[in-house]
This record gives C-alpha cells, structure tokens and sequence, in this order.
C-alpha cells in the first residue's frame, strides 16, 4: 500500500484542482461516493479501489492537458477527491 500511497503524493496537478478535491475530500463517505465515482454496485477493497480511481484520473488528465473537449472538471475533482478519501483509509489501516 505504501507504493500506492507514495503514487499519489508524487501526482502534480494545478492547485484550484488540488484545492477543490481536498474540499470534497472533507465530505468523503467510500459507499455513495466511490460507488457512483467508479460506476460499481459493490465496493472493490481500498488497494484496488485506488489503482482504478488512478487509471481514471490519469485519463482525465490527459484529456485536460490536450484541451479535449469531452473533458469534464467537475468529474476530475470527484475522482480526485475519492482518490483523497481512499488515501486517508488506506493511511489509517496502516
């Protein structure tokens, strides 16, 4: 897990993004969230959560940085956001 977690704190992305998501993060319940986040009707465990929630965001994020016009920033703070939520639990079982 501490692979996982150290991914995610090496991700750089602009700070109204960053900012945003961490104020989501505060409201982070894993059932409703992470199961509209990653369109599932049963919860992965944390580990695995967070490598999906990683695969989306970094397609999320290459289509901001390629000015695709399907690109959706409400969508990429909710994911975002999970992947702060799964962190914290992912840090607090362990």
């Amino acid at each position: 897990m501490q692979d996982i977690l150290g991914m995610v704190q090496q991700l750089r992305r602009p700070r109204l993004l960053v900012r945003a998501a961490r104020i989501g993060a505060q409201e982070y319940r894993r059932d409703p969230h992470l199961m509209r986040v990653l369109g599932q009707t049963a919860l992965p465990r944390p580990g695995s959560a967070m490598m999906k929630l990683m695969d989306l965001e970094a397609a999320l994020n290459e289509s901001r940085c390629s000015d695709d016009a399907s690109y959706s920033i409400s969508r990429h703070v909710e994911v975002l956001a999970a992947m702060m939520g799964e962190a914290r639990l992912l840090r607090a079982a362990h």
